[in-house]
């Protein structure tokens, strides 16, 4: 039978043996208290997820696909995907380099990276799904309004709303200097979207109650 055994060792090296990476970042005021200790415990703990909890579902994702319902529109992950995604928002995961301001635990991102490193080797098809907010999450993170942070950073920190961002069209995928679709500022401080998005990872799913979409569009003034 398959199995992913999570390169830990190597990751341990290249952190501490080659980069010296707590010494680093200990320079840095938010981590002033990162310790090797809590580094290793974090590979460890996310080694097991990506090995015992998303690994084994690949086939059923690979197998299955997920299932749209023409009548309602709803989609349907694989089997064991929601269930995942339930243990992960459980073990705190998405919270892990997030602002503590939003309920983040703000670790470095460098850790992060190396647990979405294992979950994209356990299962890359279930690891959109969080990826996907990871990216919504940054996007507002850097540039939201405040009103906008303190709606939706915290659901997004909390794994309780995924995020997903809609950039690919019709005739653009990568090429997005070709986008037509449009954003037009409203008196009301929203904006009318005009336009069609394809191919939105994760852009449907029952794993949580609500989705947040991020629309790439062209305001009236924008370089052609």
């Amino acid at each position: 039978m398959p199995q992913y055994n999570p390169p830990i060792r190597d990751m341990q090296f290249v952190l501490h043996e080659v980069l010296n990476v707590v010494d680093e970042l200990k320079v840095m005021p938010q981590h002033a208290d990162i310790d090797v200790d809590t580094f290793n415990a974090v590979l460890e703990e996310g080694g097991k997820f990506a090995s015992e909890v998303i690994f084994p579902i690949n086939l059923s994702g690979d197998a299955e696909g997920c299932k749209l319902d023409k009548t309602t529109h709803e989609v349907t992950p694989p089997k064991g995907f929601k269930e995942a995604y339930k243990t992960y928002v459980e073990g705190g995961w998405p919270s892990l380099s997030a602002d503590p301001e939003y309920g983040g635990q703000g670790l470095p991102i460098s850790l992060n990276q190396c647990f979405y490193e294992m979950l994209n080797s356990g299962n890359q098809a279930w690891t959109m799904y969080p990826g996907l907010s990871h990216g919504a999450y940054e996007a507002l993170h850097a540039h939201g309004t405040p009103e906008q942070k303190k709606m939706f950073l915290p659901k997004l920190t909390s794994g309780e709303w995924t995020g997903t961002m809609c950039l690919t069209e019709p005739h653009c995928g990568t090429d997005l200097g070709l986008l037509r679709t449009k954003a037009e500022p409203q008196a009301d401080g929203t904006y009318k979207i005009t336009g069609a998005k394809i191919f939105i990872s994760a852009g449907e799913h029952d794993m949580v109650s609500n989705i947040l979409h991020l629309v790439l569009a062209r305001l009236p003034d924008a370089p052609a």
